[in-house]
């Protein structure tokens, strides 16, 4: 099991950048595929980006694909969300999710934090 704590949301200007962070408890992050998604008000949860247990591997939703990047650092149990060029349409609540790669493939979910991209 592991439990996830995100941070680094808050208001920013649309243009401007953020840097989300969710660490992760236990000894067995690196076994864990890590993923970004964000929620609108009144809109459905998407999934913004994803990177494999090593890292190796990312993707990206199209609206984001060139201003974000997600990475993570498996010393630290961490992995984050840097996003730039931010626009009003990046407002959502983000949270993080940890899916282990072996079955049963056990889910796990932050709390979320809020990004506003507001003047």
């Amino acid at each position: 099991q592991v439990q996830l704590v995100e941070s680094g949301g808050g208001l920013v200007q649309p243009g401007g950048s953020l840097r989300l962070a969710c660490a992760g408890s236990g000894s067995t992050f690196n076994m864990y595929t890590m993923s970004w998604y964000r929620q609108a008000p009144g809109k459905e949860r998407e999934l913004v980006a994803i990177i494999s247990h090593a890292g190796g591997a990312t993707n990206y939703a199209d609206s984001v694909k060139g201003r974000f990047t997600i990475s993570r650092d498996n010393a630290k149990n961490t992995v984050y969300l840097q996003m730039n060029s931010l626009k009003p349409e990046d407002t959502a609540v983000y949270s993080c999710c940890a899916q282990y790669t072996v079955p049963p493939y056990s889910t796990y979910w932050g709390q979320g934090t809020q990004v506003t991209v507001s003047s």
